[in-house]
């Protein structure tokens, strides 16, 4: 029978905590330092405000011809990007800091193409119009929802196993979170309802590996009391090594056909899960674990 891991696998884990510590760091850090940069992460119209409106050509069309066309448009800086990486097709993107963001203005950018480019094809694919007052309202919401989720997730371990288990699992979704979000700025990925949908999926995700591997140091733990903590953290996870490099393989390989076929609605969202997923698992197995480890070793010598 075909196996990744095999049976009796002895990695030792817990002695390369401290180059995982400096890892994380240093990955850390380069996220907080991008979002310094920046002044925050790359918010969408979903949590702006503003005119998103989503075009496609037939004919071959360049940016700079976009921007060209619509720079007769009175108001406001108009952003033009291209779409993914489909072909012909760009984001236009009005933000506005009051409520006179309509149709007219989607109607108006789509007149101008449509005069500069009269056999080219035009063709909307969707508008998006999100006021600032609700737009403000749901950047607000989506944090407190990240957060939220990451201190009772957290607090959910603490009461099933032990205030040590809790402890490691708030400190790991932590970390994934803070890493995720690095990676969403240091690539440019604008944050939207889909993407704190994805972070949310990734705080679930990591749990459910957490507990996995929890639960096994905690089944040992009642089997084998006098056997050093380190060697029985390690054996855990080595034990429950193949059902985590399956599951999260599996998994990222749906993720991967997502991002490289689903098209750029759901770019950012594929790419979200990507990183976290990702990152889960390494916390699990370098940020929660050695935590516990570490909690046992102080109240032995304590």
């Amino acid at each position: 029978m075909f196996q990744i891991i095999k049976p009796g696998t002895s990695i030792d884990f817990i002695k390369a905590r401290k180059a995982a510590l400096v890892f994380s760091a240093v990955v850390i850090l380069t996220g907080i330092g991008s979002l310094v940069a920046k002044g925050g992460p790359d918010y969408g119209i979903d949590f702006t405000g503003g005119l998103m409106v989503h075009v496609g050509f037939s004919e071959p069309v360049s940016t700079a011809e976009v921007r060209d066309a619509i720079s007769g448009v009175e108001f406001g800086d108009v952003s033009v990007q291209e779409f993914g990486s489909r072909d012909n097709e760009f984001l236009l993107r009005v933000p506005s800091g009051d409520n006179q963001v309509g149709g007219g203005r989607a109607a108006q950018l789509k007149e101008s193409l449509k005069q500069a480019f009269p056999e080219h094809g035009l063709e909307e694919r969707r508008t998006e119009i999100v006021g600032p007052k609700v737009g403000g309202e749901l950047r607000r919401r989506g944090i407190l929802s990240v957060l939220f989720a990451t201190l009772m997730m957290g607090a959910y371990i603490a009461i099933r196993f032990d205030l040590r288990f809790g402890i490691g699992a708030a400190a790991a979704l932590a970390h994934d979170v803070l890493v995720t979000v690095g990676a969403l700025s240091l690539s440019g990925t604008e944050v939207d309802l889909s993407v704190v949908a994805a972070l949310l999926t990734v705080i679930g995700y990591s749990v459910n590996d957490t507990v996995v591997v929890s639960d096994r140091i905690r089944e040992n733990l009642k089997r084998e009391r006098k056997r050093p903590l380190a060697e029985l953290i390690n054996a855990s996870i080595n034990e429950t090594l193949s059902r985590t490099v399956l599951t999260t393989g599996t998994s990222l390989m749906v993720l991967a056909a997502l991002f490289f076929l689903g098209g750029g609605v759901i770019h950012g969202f594929a790419f979200t899960l990507i990183v976290g997923l990702t990152v889960g698992t390494y916390s699990s197995i370098f940020i929660a674990s050695p935590i516990v480890e570490t909690w046992g070793q102080t109240k032995q010598s304590a």
